[in-house]
């Protein structure tokens, strides 16, 4: 009986034993992050990812060419491991449905128009208050302004992260028949116009019917004859080829075309702060160049538009036009202090 005892108490003694050495490595393998029921961390430094981009205009676009450059800085930054797909011309959707999936993070970042973002942020439509900007310069340089990092930051309860403006150009007409030199000029006229509160607004006090409908449809319209002209930056008029139907182009300079460059704040979320910060700093280079870009393209598609046979009037009277800019500008700083500040800001460069 005594020996029977002896090896009882032997094997619960080694039992003990084996059990204690269990209980230490699964504590340690926890500890170090490594047990089964743990998730890796998918906001670690060292990740690999492919971001998607979207837009509506052609590849050719200066808008495009800045997000292909944002996803070379983006490359180099990261050493390879952060890069981008880019799906130009509506590939993903009308802006309304892209701006879903962004909100989703289907998306990871849009360049906007800010006509369509005007409807979702009252502050968006400061840019097209008319004749504030006699030439895009004159309109990059408002882009760090303290208003604009407002109108920025007004996106974050859409669950957008506003990260910058881009320009394509200041905004002009192309018509059929004559110039567009006076409101007389326009009166009755169908001008296709980017749906947004303040462009309906000028157009309708001009005296014009403004009817906005998508790029797509443009060109055919003014084929047949549906529209009479359209509201357009040089870059789109060049690029969507609208001249070959339109020859008459007046140089109105009436208001500015920005894209709001916006990323998905849930999927900024899931970055590490150090890929946080090569997203915003290669986001700051490529549209530091892509402004550039942009005008110099004012001049380079302005003669690739006499080359093809448009007629230019490069120059108006924009007194003739003095009445409606004053309401627009009364009307729209009535609805957001910001844009009045905006106004302000750049009436006094």
């Amino acid at each position: 009986m005594k020996v029977k005892k002896y090896w009882l108490l032997l094997t619960l003694s080694i039992l003990a034993v084996v059990l204690s050495a269990c209980v230490e490595s699964t504590d340690s393998t926890t500890a170090a992050g490594g047990s089964s029921d743990s998730s890796s961390d998918s906001s670690s430094e060292g990740n690999t990812r492919t971001f998607k981009v979207a837009h509506v205009v052609q590849e050719s676009h200066v808008w495009n060419a800045t997000a292909k450059k944002f996803g070379e800085e983006l490359s180099n930054l990261s050493d390879g491991r952060l890069n981008v797909e880019i799906y130009p011309a509506s590939q993903l959707g009308a802006e309304a449905d892209m701006v879903q999936q962004i909100e989703t993070g289907a998306i990871d970042f849009g360049f906007m128009t800010n006509a369509y973002m005007s409807t979702r942020e009252d502050s968006l439509n400061g840019w097209f208050m008319p004749y504030l900007f006699s030439n895009l310069e004159e309109a990059v340089a408002m882009r760090d302004s303290e208003e604009a990092k407002q109108m920025l930051e007004s996106l974050s309860s859409q669950g957008l992260l506003g990260l910058d403006f881009a320009f394509a150009g200041n905004r002009h007409v192309l018509m059929k028949d004559g110039f567009a030199e006076t409101p007389a000029d326009l009166k009755g006229k169908k001008i296709r116009i980017i749906g947004s509160p303040a462009m309906q607004s000028y157009w309708e006090k001009v005296g014009a019917g403004p009817t906005a409908m998508p790029l797509t449809e443009v060109y055919t319209s003014l084929q047949t004859g549906v529209i009479d002209g359209i509201d357009i930056d040089l870059d789109a008029l060049v690029t969507e080829k609208y001249y070959e139907n339109a020859k008459y182009l007046t140089l109105t300079n009436q208001m500015t075309f920005p894209t709001v460059i916006v990323m998905s704040q849930k999927i900024y979320d899931e970055l590490s702060p150090e890929d946080q910060e090569i997203v915003k700093q290669a986001m700051k280079t490529a549209v530091d160049w892509g402004v550039e870009e942009a005008v110099k393209r004012e001049a380079s598609n302005l003669e690739t538009l006499k080359t093809a046979g448009v007629e230019v009037l490069e120059q108006i009277d924009t007194a003739e036009f003095q009445e409606v800019t004053d309401q627009v500008r009364e009307e729209f700083s009535n609805k957001s202090d910001i844009i009045k500040s905006f106004i302000e800001a750049a009436d006094s460069k």
